[in-house]
């Protein structure tokens, strides 16, 4: 059974969570603030970064042109810009989005299946339990057994 998961009902996301979603490492988040204007997530009174969905859909775009499409820095600051998603308010670009939503799915998933694993890897180490078998004995009779004869 498949589940679909979106990205979580919140406000804001920390930047862990943001890197985990987009792909990359936390200092490469940090690293793009510097270089994409529109990039700029808000931060706490101790300088902990709270980044919203805008944001997130902006860091996936920012790894697809990069990562994917081969744009070095300027270049994708240009084409951003050329897309309009230079500015906070500008809406998402659908394709950033569609892929935010695939990776919060496939996060999803990988949490199902760890928690599956977790559920096999208790049930292989717990002890089987044999039902409680009472058994009541009212008489010996002694048997005499001949060599060769079987039992």
């Amino acid at each position: 059974m498949t589940r679909r998961t979106q990205l979580p009902d919140k406000l804001f996301f920390k930047i862990g969570e943001v890197a985990d979603i987009v792909g990359v490492k936390p200092h490469a988040l940090r690293y793009w603030e510097t270089e994409f204007p529109a990039l700029r997530p808000k931060k706490t009174r101790g300088a902990h970064r709270q980044y919203s969905r805008k944001d997130v859909e902006l860091a996936m775009l920012i790894r697809q042109l990069l990562h994917d499409e081969g744009y070095t820095i300027p270049g994708a600051r240009k084409r951003i810009r050329d897309l309009g998603r230079h500015q906070r308010s500008s809406p998402p670009e659908p394709r950033a989005a569609r892929e935010v939503a695939l990776r919060a799915e496939l996060l999803g998933l990988r949490e199902q299946l760890a928690d599956l694993l977790q559920q096999l890897s208790d049930d292989a180490r717990a002890p089987l339990e044999a039902p409680q078998v009472q058994i009541t004995v009212h008489k010996v009779v002694p048997v005499t057994v001949s060599p060769g004869s079987e039992v």
